[in-house]
């Protein structure tokens, strides 16, 4: 990113920062912020590409050092994601029932900035695809590494469904308050005593409803002022690293919070109890610091600073893993320049400063030409599309992103993508008559 566009952004969101009303819970925001730089940085740590005797390798670090499972349990942070959702997701619930707007309005605008920004990204590796295939690249490394550079949108397919349900969770929560999360917990139990007990493997993807949504939950009981005060947050984090513990050492459940190659079993695909567990202690302790960041965050060079961040935090979470690809395909153009240290040694860590720098500036330099998707233009008195062409768009959408992010986007075929996964996206976003410009206009 160029000096000058640094110092206008940074311009820009200080003025931003100013104009932000007393009302605000700045700490949602950093929250959002400070998960957003977590995820990236993990995500840049734990696949190391590596050259060995002239074979591109695909390993991760978790299997390599399994001392590094254990740090999972900081930087899986997907569950501070649902909790934000779930006070975000409650307020503008809430604005949109005092408008007298219904559903098909609020979910819509919804979609709309979920949706636009992934766009771009399956365009870029559409055309990636077609390329390689004329040229004939290595299937075998194009497949999972563009499977990876997609991960970002699986949270995006999961958020999506959550995002959906978000008037029946707030209307469980208004009848039953927190006993709508305990009653979501004991939905999760159960689908995990049929996963392990009774051996129905794939009943287990159900828990993406219940576990997700019970996290979110805790959002919707942030925003409602029902978690209490730091003392009694701190309770629920201490009762969710017991129930973490408890599952790692007595259950099936393996230590990483993330999937690692080579396990059988893994905590979050599909999410079990253990990331429910990761969810309470994780909302419990950071809500716990919440006044005294929320004090420290009136400081208006550090509030400017997560404006900046929450500005452009779609265009960071997309493109980060494609940046990841991209830079190790042109060190492998130039020789396998910095892919010959092996990874977990001592060289290696002492390296990835300088490959995360180089990562981030690549990653900023492509911010000013995408972040337009994120930054969409508001749509003046929009006429509500029907219920049901929201929620077919938002399947195939889901389900296109999600067999790409699952298979990678290579297949047999005279192009040598998965033409099909590839359109559905688009073909989601027309039947959801969204306005994401420039690659879907909304009808009249």
């Amino acid at each position: 990113m160029p000096i000058k566009e640094k110092r206008n952004a940074w311009q820009q969101a200080l003025n931003l920062a100013e104009q932000t009303p007393e009302s605000r819970n700045r700490y949602v925001d950093f929250l959002r912020a400070v998960s957003i730089i977590i995820v990236i940085c993990g995500h840049w740590l734990v696949v190391a590409f590596y050259i060995k005797d002239g074979e591109i390798l695909l390993p991760d670090i978790l299997s390599i050092s399994p001392w590094t499972q254990w740090l999972t349990w900081a930087l899986q942070v997907m569950p501070i994601f649902f909790i934000v959702g779930g006070f975000s997701n409650s307020i503008s619930w809430q604005s949109t029932q005092r408008r007298g707007e219904g559903y098909k309005i609020w979910f819509a605008a919804r979609l709309r900035r979920l949706i636009s920004p992934v766009l771009p990204v399956l365009v870029i590796w559409i055309i990636i695809g077609i390329v390689a295939n004329l040229f004939n690249a290595d299937k075998s490394i194009l497949q999972p590494a563009s499977a990876f550079a997609l991960l970002p949108a699986w949270f995006l397919v999961v958020y999506i469904v959550v995002v959906s349900l978000v008037p029946l969770v707030y209307r469980a929560w208004e009848r039953f308050k927190i006993g709508s999360f305990w009653m979501l917990m004991a939905a999760a139990i159960l689908v995990d005593i049929a996963v392990f007990l009774l051996g129905w493997k794939a009943f287990g993807w159900v828990n993406y409803i219940f576990v997700w949504v019970a996290v979110h939950q805790l959002g919707v009981a942030w925003q409602a002022q029902s978690m209490g005060d730091a003392r009694q947050r701190l309770f629920w984090a201490i009762g969710g690293i017991a129930a973490l513990i408890a599952l790692v050492n007595f259950g099936p459940y393996p230590i990483s919070m993330v999937s690692v190659q080579g396990e059988e079993i893994s905590n979050t695909l599909p999410p079990n109890l253990t990331m429910l567990s990761l969810g309470i202690f994780q909302g419990g302790l950071l809500l716990s610091l919440e006044k005294p960041i929320r004090k420290w965050l009136d400081n208006l060079k550090v509030w400017a600073a997560t404006v900046l961040i929450n500005g452009i935090i779609m265009t960071l979470f997309l493109w980060h893993v494609t940046v990841l690809v991209l830079v190790t395909g042109l060190a492998l153009a130039l020789g396998g320049i910095g892919l010959g240290i092996a990874p977990g040694t001592g060289t290696w860590w002492l390296t990835r400063p300088i490959w995360i720098l180089t990562l981030g500036v690549v990653l900023l330099t492509l911010v000013p030409i995408f972040v337009r998707y994120e930054r969409l233009r508001k749509i003046e008195n929009p006429s509500p599309t029907q219920t049901w062409r929201l929620l077919l768009g938002a399947f195939l959408f889901c389900y296109g992103l999600a067999s790409l992010t699952l298979n990678g986007i290579t297949a047999e075929n005279m192009l040598g993508i998965r033409f099909v996964e590839m359109a559905l996206p688009f073909i989601g976003a027309v039947i959801a008559n969204l306005d994401v410009l420039p690659f879907v206009k909304r009808s009249k």
